[in-house]
């Protein structure tokens, strides 16, 4: 198996490349930082009023993303994974983006959910950090969302993303670069305003060590340190100091502060408005920069998938219990797709594993409806899949676990719309045979039937002793071919 992991973070300003070897010494297994590759994209920026990300800003995003791409030759698509953060959620033309994206950078992108990507920083981050009981506060400024985690050693406990942005509210109280005292009065206000709605419980929870992890935090703190404004760390003095002085400069020029880099001058002054903010509405006293964030989250999520140490299956597991789903039967009906699935030949194609993941995730919840209704509980299954906070999962997996969920009963026209691709209809129908088979809830042993497939048809060779003894499930298995026959697919019964 390769070593080497790679992870891709297309931020709202930045794009970032990450490749770090797999070591392993006895029992420990760590990642190693082999190479990095930084672009200034600034994606938020190319938002025009529409929410639509503008096509100079789309052809940079491109070029950046071809770079990566060369320099991943040869990854296995296995060790790679790429995710997006908060321009693509809100970018009314992400979907139109994203199949050239992810054919500039020839691996796939996932757009992750605000919740995910606070979990990711916080994995990445707690690497750098020294072990400690203590809780700690971490907070990520981004171009278009801010991330706030609490957690303990490895482990978020708390988790928020809210819209709220250096670059977009730059883009709102500071046009043109101008900083005036009445504009950053408002922006702080109506940071603190988007805040309140995690106050209470922020402060409820506590923490006894504070950490900004995003490019912004470390830029404050260099131009705290390096013009005396702060001593080590980043205090609320210190921050309005800078803010006293930028208001009498009129703007954020180079020239007057050591530290400041060149891309983080024009969004200083929203990044700054954010973080006072942070400090006046949860009452935080000092805070140091933390190293690490979402892209090496992201290598060490992907290291836990490589050592069988699935996020998401952990999160499978706590949604079955959440709901008190009957595991014994979830397991039956996993473990028939399962064997289903793997009588299929697929060709040597990019995300077969995962897909054959997706399919054991939904059987195991695939009656996650039943919380809300019996009636129609595939079509409340599917809906949960998709829109709960689901820890490791990007949306790209949610909307796969969707799909199987609402088809694995009933006809299949409604789900035409997620447009899906062979090998999905495929563990779809492995899925929907499971559920068959299994109808009277209790274990089947040996399965009754092959199953193969070409790019026509799906065949299933039932023994014929079974049919005789199971007449119900033989008068399921044809009213079964029928639907999918309306559907317009060729599934076949052949005796043997």
């Amino acid at each position: 198996m390769d070593d080497r992991l790679a992870s891709i973070d297309l931020g709202s300003n930045t794009f970032r490349l990450s490749i770090g070897r797999i070591v392993r010494h006895g029992g420990a297994v760590q990642i190693y930082t082999e190479d990095k590759l930084r672009e200034l994209v600034a994606l938020a920026s190319g938002l025009d009023e529409y929410q639509r990300i503008n096509a100079p800003t789309i052809a940079q995003a491109l070029a950046a993303l071809r770079r990566f791409g060369e320099r991943l030759k040869g990854f296995s698509p296995d060790n790679v994974r790429a995710v997006a953060t908060n321009t693509f959620r809100v970018a009314r033309n992400a979907a139109e983006i994203l199949p050239e994206a992810e054919h500039a950078l020839g691996f796939p992108i996932e757009i992750i959910s605000g919740q995910e990507e606070a979990r990711l920083i916080y994995l990445g981050v707690s690497q750098y950090l020294p072990p400690s009981p203590h809780r700690r506060l971490v907070i990520d400024i981004g171009g278009g969302s801010t991330e706030f985690i609490i957690g303990q050693g490895e482990q978020p406990q708390q988790l928020a993303s809210l819209q709220l942005g250096c670059t977009s509210l730059t883009r709102k109280f500071f046009p043109h670069g101008r900083i005036t005292k009445a504009r950053m009065h408002q922006a702080i206000l109506a940071a603190r305003s988007t805040m309140e709605s995690i106050t209470s419980t922020y402060r409820r929870i506590g923490w006894q060590e504070a950490y900004g992890s995003s490019g912004t935090a470390k830029g404050l703190l260099a131009i705290l340190v390096e013009n005396g404004l702060s001593p080590d760390d980043i205090t609320l003095d210190g921050l309005e100091r800078l803010s006293t002085a930028l208001i009498q400069a009129g703007e954020a020029r180079l020239q007057d502060w050591a530290g400041l880099k060149p891309e983080r001058a024009p969004v200083l002054a929203g990044g700054l408005a954010i973080m006072i903010a942070a400090f006046q509405e949860l009452g935080i006293e000092h805070m140091n920069a933390g190293e690490g964030a979402l892209r090496v989250g992201v290598l060490h999520d992907l290291l836990g998938r490589d050592s069988h140490h699935d996020r998401r299956d952990e999160t499978a597991r706590q949604m079955s219990s959440r709901y008190q789903l009957d595991a014994k039967q979830a397991n039956h009906v996993r473990n028939i797709a399962l064997r289903l699935f793997d009588q299929l030949e697929f060709p040597p194609l990019a995300g077969i594993s995962e897909l054959r993941r997706a399919l054991a995730w939904t059987a195991q919840l695939h009656e996650v409806g039943l919380a809300i209704a019996r009636n129609d509980y595939h079509k409340h299954s599917a809906y949960i899949l998709e829109h709960a906070d689901m820890p490791g999962f990007s949306r790209d997996d949610q909307h796969l676990l969707a799909f199987l969920a609402l088809g694995h009963q009933g006809r299949l026209t409604k789900v035409r719309h997620f447009e899906p691709d062979h090998t999905q209809w495929l563990a779809l129908c492995c899925l929907r045979l499971a559920v068959l088979l299994l109808r009277r809830r209790e274990p089947v042993d040996t399965l009754p039937f092959g199953i193969r497939a070409n790019s026509q048809t799906v065949t299933l060779s039932v023994n014929g002793d079974w049919l005789d003894s199971h007449p119900l499930s033989g008068f399921l298995l044809k009213t079964e071919v029928e639907v999918w026959r309306k559907a317009g697919f060729m599934l076949e019964i052949s005796k043997k």
